[in-house]
């Protein structure tokens, strides 16, 4: 069997089509939403979600004309999206990101050395989203809602919405699958990706504070050496 590892952009109709096949694929919308039935799954996936269909699996789906998706066709899947219980599932920052650069190379000529190349890196930032077999599919747009807003102030009241739950409820199912509050997810999530920041970019740290939610540089300063126990600056590369 000839292995497959295809990356298209995609249009459907609002007539309800049904289908199997026998390699894996991940829908992943651009513009606009797919009404899709998958395993347990049955809803709308839209921008910043991705739908996972296995090998063999039945699936019914219909999606307005207008509408684009990045469409994966592989016979390989990481092992976190292997094991995932959920067939729709939120998508990182960076991934997001990377399926927008997709749309832009495939709308143009891209010969087939860099077709594989995108592929490949694709398949490595799948195998980086935070997918757990423990994870309550309530916290899947929670967790997507941190990873994009970590500029803004966070409320649990906020969160507790996304999740349909009540802020005491949400509070409990948060701490019992993530093993953290959110305060502390939170909080560990901006100082990763300040510390990113910091080595990898020569942004200035007074921005870099802005982008992690910071508005004072000395604040944030003060928390990233209580957490890394160094100063931003000894992190930083461009010194």
């Amino acid at each position: 069997m000839n292995q497959i590892s295809r990356i298209s952009i995609r249009s459907y109709t609002n007539n309800i089509q049904s289908h199997a096949h026998s390699y894996h694929q991940l829908v992943l919308p651009l513009h606009g939403s797919i009404d899709i039935s998958v395993g347990e799954f049955s809803g709308l996936v839209s921008m910043g979600d991705c739908v996972i269909i296995k090998s063999g699996e039945t699936h019914q789906f219909k999606a307005h004309e207008n509408a684009r998706f990045i469409v994966v066709d592989t016979h390989i899947l990481p092992e976190n999206i292997t094991d995932s219980p959920n067939e729709k599932v939120s998508i990182n920052a960076p991934l997001l990101a990377f399926i927008q650069f997709i749309e832009t190379q495939l709308n143009h000529h891209i010969n087939q050395e860099i077709e594989a190349f995108t592929f490949q890196f694709f398949y490595q930032l799948l195998a980086q989203q935070p997918l757990s077999n423990n994870i309550d599919k309530r916290l899947n747009k929670v967790l997507s809602y941190i990873s994009q807003h970590l500029t803004t102030e966070i409320t649990n009241t906020q969160l507790a919405q996304l999740a349909f739950l009540s802020v005491t409820q949400f509070k409990k199912v948060f701490k019992d699958n993530i093993g953290v509050t959110t305060q502390q997810y939170i909080i560990q999530q901006r100082m990763d990706k300040a510390k990113t920041l910091l080595t990898h970019t020569d942004t200035p740290i007074a921005i870099i504070a802005e982008q992690v939610g910071y508005q004072s540089p000395s604040a944030f300063s003060r928390k990233f050496k209580a957490y890394f126990g160094n100063s931003p600056k000894a992190f930083s590369r461009w010194k």
